[in-house]
This record gives C-alpha cells, structure tokens and sequence, in this order.
C-alpha cells in the first residue's frame, strides 16, 4: 500500500512499507541510494567538462544533473518506482546517444560501460521484457554509428568535443561503482527474497498441517454430530412411536367424542414433534450429501390428492378457502420420479401457505408447461393470501433455522427448515424457486419440474392397492415380532390385536433365529437396534437357513433411527422391506397384506 507523504520529505522510511515485495523495497533503495551516488558522479563530471570549457558537455551534465535531482524528489514525495525507472532509463538513453552521434561523436569505453549500467538496470527494475527493450534501444543505434563510422559514412557539421584523462576517470569510477552498487544490491535482495520464500513455504506448510488438522477435527465432529443426531432419532422417535401408535390404538376403540377430541390433540401434538424431528435429520441428511434420489412410477394426480389430503382439513378448520386445482393432462400419466421428496417439497410450502394464512385461500396447482411425449414439464404453484414476505427477506428465508423475523418464529412457530430443504431439495435436481410476494396480500411460490414419462396408463380404478377393511384372514397370519423394547412389544400386541393377529415376540435377534429354526411363521417384523443380535445380523443369518421356506420368509425392518437412508442396507441383508418408526398403521398392515398375499 503506498503511503502519503509530504512534498519535503526525503527519508526513505517514509516511501517503503512492511507490506510490499521484498524486490519492490529493494528497487525503491536502488532508486533512491543510487540517486545520491549519480548526483555525486554527474557533479564531479560537470565540475570537469566546465572548467575545460567543454560547452555542449557542460549543458549535458547539467540536464543529467537537474534529472536526478527532480527524479529523487519525485521518488520521496511519490514513491512510483516504474515511472521513475522508465523516466530514467530513457533520458540516459538520450544522453548516451548524444553524446555517441554529437558531443563526442565516437565510442568509448564510457559509452560501453553506460549501456551496461542501463541493460542490467532495465532488467533488474523493469523486468525482463522492458530490460530487452531498452537494451535494443541503446545497443542497435550505437551499432549502426560503428557501421557508419566503419564506412567512413558519417559525417555532421559540429566540433568534436574532447574530454581529458580526469573526466574518463571520474565517469569509468562513477560507473564502475553504479555497477557494482545494483549487483550487490540485488543480490542482496534475491538473497533475502529466497530467504522469504522458504520462511513462507515453511509456513504455508504448517499452515496446510493445520489446516489438514482442523479438517480432520471437523469431519470427526460432523461424524460425532451424525451419530448423535442418529442416537438421538432412535431416542426420541422410540417413544414418539409408543405416544402416536397407542393414540392412533384409542382412536380405533371407538372412544366417545370428548376422548377422540383429546386424542386428536394428543396425535396432533405428537405429530407435530414427529415433524420437528424429521425437519432436522432430513437437513442433515441433505447437508452431509446422503440424499439419493429414487425413480419409481407414480401417479402425480393421486400423490397431489394424498398431499393435499390433510391439509384440507387443516385449512377448513381455520375457515380457509382450499382449492386444488390439477390439470387434466396430468390425470392418466405415469411417471418416473421420486414422489418422496416431491411430498416433501409440497408439504412444506402447503404447510408455510396454511400457517401464515389468517383468512382468505390457499391455492395449490399442477399444470403442464411443456410436454413432449417422452418427457413431461410440470409447472407447480402454491399460493396463498397471508402476511407476505418482505422483499429484503425473500432470500434469507431459505436458509437454515432462519425465518423472516423474530416476531414471526415467535407467532407462528417452527424451526425455520422447512424452507430450507424445499431450496436444497430442488437444487440437488438443478431447479429454481420462485417467490412473489407481497405484505398483507399473500405469497406465490413456483416451481419447474421435469419428468420422463411411462409408456403404460392407469385405468379408472388407479393403481394402489386398497386397504382392506376385513382382516382378510390375518387372524390365521402366523407373525414373529423381534422386538426387545417392553412398550414397543405392547404397543404391537394392541394394534395387531385389532386385526385378530396375536404375535409371536422375540427379545432380540438370536431369540428370532431360534423361534424360526424351531417354528413356523408366515412373516417376520425385525427391529434393527436390539441386545445380543441386531436385526441385520439376524436377518442375513435366516436367510442362510437350510429349509427354502424359513430361509425367504418375508422380513420387514422396523426402525427409528432415520438419520441416513438404510433402504439399501436393509435390502442388503435380505429384508423385503421397512416402515421407519413411528409408522401409520395403514402403512404397516398394507406392506404385511402386500408380502403375505401370495400365501393368504
């Protein structure tokens, strides 16, 4: 950084800083040393050519000597090191070749040594391309007088000035020792850049030591923090599963209309937790990359009704106008994406629309923006006439644990991450969100999506399988439960009662390898976290069976720890399929009625 200094100052201090180059202090010292030592040399050759009353001698010195002094101002007050190389350079070329085709009208050893002391000056100041130009510069012209002289060729009508021994001594002691002055210095200052250089890579080594440390700290603190979140899940949704499931119990015990209400807030509250949690393992699932992206058939028109489902309900309850608006291309397509995270997606920005709504609608719509047979883009819209969003804001409330103000999280509530993984999930598949909004009149959030489209259609029935309200035989269902947490046990034995099905339940996995090498059963509900044997262990050593019918009984994992997806681990141990705790009911017996059928 250069410094502001004063037009009368003439310390060098002031020109140089600890922060420049080593080479930019050191040609700042050249300059400014070198200034005194030619305004010593230039005097003592004015001095001489004036007493010998050389005149055209005598005005050169002169120039050269003011140019010195003026350029060594010009240095303490603006310390610009090039101009005043290049400023030089060309008034000792000038010079040079004057004194070369005018003063002396020869070549001597003076002007040898002068363009040696401005080749190796250009080079060291400027550089290796100026320090080739300016020494063409000096060299050609002084060449092609030797041509010309050699020829007898040149000729101009000005007496030859001759300069005796005394001056030919001060300018070969003047030059000798410029010479000497700029190799000396620069190597000086080649010496101590090298010196910089290894005290550099020295600590950029430790600095990439440490810095290789502290990524190893952090990836061992993010392999910390997993495996606490995913403890933590196991911990916290274990219990969630016992609350959710004996509610969900109660409520298919007809209870009277005071107790369902009850239990309707029970389950309300539980589930809200249950999605509080979610939020969190999902973010960091997405965060630590773990997010695979299925391609599975479904049908967006059914997946759009499921969806909006529960929100109706939701909406109607806070006097919301809900509209579902689907467009009708849509309605016998198949299509391969991953409704998952499509869910998920509009979930949470149908859930953000219903919160942030006081009254007025709620829209949500599908429509088709481009479609070209093979592939179909779907244009999806959620809408809705709430608080709205500051346009400062419209940013920030995407990123994580952030909403738009304090006073929203405290009124409306949430963790600030469900918009948050809206954003992330659509940028792992290169799609953009859009937002319009504006205060008191609602937002409108929209988005692209691309998908490719299955050659077969849904005939008018649809293609998901109905739950059955009889219990189709299940009452004959032969189940073994692996199970080693007491209320989990009981909470099973309960459901499954309203079924007619009464378990088999083993205390861990060596427990259900036992019962099934000795036993008979139709389909096994395997928890993965269990004493003595987990679940994987337990599954893979079934499958090694000798008898073929124990050794492919169907095996559904039960888990709640969902930290990372295990839908390949599970499969790799040779489970048929999971329901992550806590589970709906109607998914759980829609998965036994899907893996027993072929035997009930």
């Amino acid at each position: 950084m250069r410094r502001e200094t004063s037009f009368f100052n003439f310390s060098i201090s002031k020109i140089i800083s600890s922060d420049q180059p080593v080479l930019d202090q050191a040609r700042i010292r050249l300059l400014y040393y070198g200034f005194w030592i030619v305004f010593v040399a230039v005097a003592g050759l004015l001095l001489s050519v004036y007493f010998q009353h050389q005149e055209i001698l005598t005005i050169t010195a002169t120039i050269a000597l003011i140019s010195v002094v003026v350029l060594f101002k010009y240095l303490t007050y603006r310390p610009q090191w090039r101009q005043i190389s290049h400023i030089a350079l060309v008034l000792a070329t000038l010079l040079n070749l004057i004194n070369v085709y005018i003063t002396l009208q020869t070549v001597d050893i003076i002007t040898v040594q002068i363009i040696l002391l401005t080749i190796v000056f250009s080079f060291y100041m400027l550089g290796q391309g100026w320090g080739l130009f300016y020494s063409l510069l000096n060299l050609v012209p002084v060449l092609l007088f030797l041509v010309l002289e050699y020829n007898d060729s040149y000729y101009i009508p000005l007496r030859v000035e001759k300069v005796d021994q005394s001056t030919v001594i001060i300018s070969l002691f003047a030059n000798f020792n410029i010479i000497i002055f700029i190799h000396s210095h620069f190597y000086n200052a080649f010496f101590n850049n090298i010196k910089q250089l290894k005290e550099t890579g020295e600590a950029q080594q430790k600095l990439n030591a440490d810095l290789e440390a502290a990524m190893q700290k952090a990836e061992k603190s993010s392999l910390i923090k997993s495996e606490f979140l995913s403890v933590m899940s196991h911990e916290i949704r274990t219990p969630l599963n016992a609350v959710i499931g004996m509610t969900n119990v109660m409520i298919m015990g007809n209870p009277r209309p005071d107790q369902k209400e009850n239990l309707s807030v029970l389950k309300f509250s539980a589930n809200n937790l249950l999605a509080i949690v979610n939020d969190v393992l999902d973010f960091n699932k997405i965060e630590a990359g773990k997010l695979i992206f299925e391609s599975v058939k479904f049908n967006l028109v059914d997946l759009l009704q499921n969806i909006c489902g529960s929100h109706m309900i939701k909406a109607e309850e806070k006097g919301l106008a809900f509209h579902l608006k689907i467009d009708p291309c849509l309605q016998d397509r198949v299509l391969f994406g991953d409704p998952t995270r499509i869910t998920q997606i509009l979930f949470n920005l149908v859930s953000n629309a219903i919160k942030f709504t006081k009254t007025g609608s709620v829209w949500v719509k599908a429509y088709c923006h481009e479609d070209r047979h093979n592939n179909i883009t779907v244009t999806f819209t959620v809408k809705d006439t709430g608080i709205g969003i500051e346009k400062n804001n419209l940013e920030s409330i995407f990123e994580p644990f952030t909403q738009e103000s304090i006073t929203t999280t405290r009124k409306y509530g949430g963790t600030g991450l469900g918009l948050a993984i809206v954003k992330r999930l659509l940028e792992l598949q290169g799609l953009h969100m859009n937002v319009i909004s504006k205060i008191g009149e609602g937002s409108e959030f929209s988005f692209n999506m691309e998908f490719p489209v299955s050659t077969e259609k849904l005939d008018g029935a649809g293609d998901g399988k109905q739950l059955s309200n009889e219990n189709d035989g299940l009452s004959n269902l032969r189940m073994l439960i692996a199970e080693d947490n007491p209320v989990n046990v009981l909470l099973m034995r309960k459901l499954l009662s309203k079924w007619s099905i009464s378990p088999t339940i083993a205390e861990n996995g060596e427990r259900a390898i036992e019962l099934v090498m000795y036993g008979n059963f139709d389909i096994i509900l395997m928890d993965l976290q269990m004493p003595v044997m987990n679940g994987f262990d337990a599954a893979i050593e079934i499958r090694k069976l000798a008898d073929p019918k124990k050794a492919h009984i169907p095996i559904i994992a039960l888990t709640a720890a969902a930290l990372f997806d295990i839908k390949e681990e599970v499969f790799n141990a040779g489970m048929n399929d999971y329901v992550a705790k806590p589970f709906k009911p109607e998914e759980l017996i829609e998965k036994i009625q899907y893996l027993v059928a072929p035997v009930h």
